[in-house]
């Protein structure tokens, strides 16, 4: 018994008529005749009752009938599916984020991806936020999770995810947990050492005619987070970071309602934004 011959068997069943089917499939009715002949020693029954003006199906024949309609359906639909995953997205796409971002923006955004494009595989690098763009640019990665900014490349295209603020945190030993107990005369504070936080950061302290004292200026928000933890000063950091970090225990946080944020979304070069696996990427409704 194979696809075939149960189409046969299906189109003689609705049309009850030999002549008719073996016009209709393209077969000889001699064929058709033996085709038939075979299912009936196949399945141990007859199938139709024959003579010379009429043809009907038997009990037997009926239950084959339902039994071939659903096999066909279900070879019909699982062709359709090969088909689609034929036509549809294959290859690999490398993307470079921090670790915080692979923790708190990533797995929503891959999550939908992979759910559409099953058949592209994902390469992930994590490292410094602030590496980002260069990895870009020197195309060891497609895309990366980056941060807007007002010197953006002009030879970059940045689709956003989320707004990010930034928090004021203190060791949780001070015991400061208002803005009005903090004496930047005398509190030192941890700075980062670049990136768009430490722009926000000193332009709010020149805002307010605030020269702090600083301790000392890192790389990376997270080890920010450990400075202040382990009592060395007070530091603003992107709240995502310290919702995502293990010692967020050990410090305070103290609300700034007026301290500014920035924007981070995905990033890849212009010319390439059109490529298929980097546009179903930007295409996807990620806010």
């Amino acid at each position: 018994m194979d696809f075939r011959s149960l189409q046969l068997f299906n189109h003689l069943a609705t049309s009850l008529h030999f002549g008719d089917t073996a016009q209709t499939m393209y077969v000889s009715p001699s064929t058709l005749s033996r085709v038939i002949q075979r299912l009936e020693e196949e399945c141990g029954c007859v199938l139709f009752k024959r003579d010379n003006r009429s043809v009907a199906l038997t009990h037997g024949g009926h239950k084959l009938l339902n039994f071939s309609e659903k096999v066909l359906g279900e070879w019909q639909q699982i062709r359709q599916e090969l088909r689609a995953d034929g036509k549809a997205l294959q290859g690999e796409l490398s993307l470079y984020c921090s670790v915080t971002a692979s923790q708190s923006h990533l797995p929503s955004v891959l999550q939908r991806f992979r759910q559409r494009y099953p058949g592209v595989d994902i390469r992930l690098v994590t490292g410094d936020p602030g590496l980002a763009i260069e990895n870009v640019k020197q195309k060891k990665s497609d895309v990366a999770i980056a941060i807007n900014s007002a010197d953006f490349p002009t030879d970059l295209c940045f689709s956003g995810l989320d707004r990010v603020p930034l928090v004021l945190i203190a060791p949780r030993e001070w015991r400061l947990n208002q803005l009005s107990q903090v004496d930047w005369r005398t509190n030192p504070v941890v700075l980062p050492e670049q990136g768009p936080s430490r722009s926000i950061v000193y332009h709010w302290f020149a805002e307010h005619g605030i020269r702090p004292n600083v301790y000392a200026s890192v790389g990376g928000n997270e080890a920010i987070v450990s400075m202040v933890a382990l009592g060395c000063g007070i530091g603003f950091v992107p709240q995502v970071v310290l919702d995502h970090s293990s010692m967020s225990g050990s410090v305070t946080r103290i609300m700034v309602d007026d301290i500014g944020s920035y924007e981070l979304g995905l990033a890849c070069l212009q010319e390439r934004r059109h490529e298929p696996l980097i546009n179903a990427l930007f295409q996807l409704e990620l806010n």
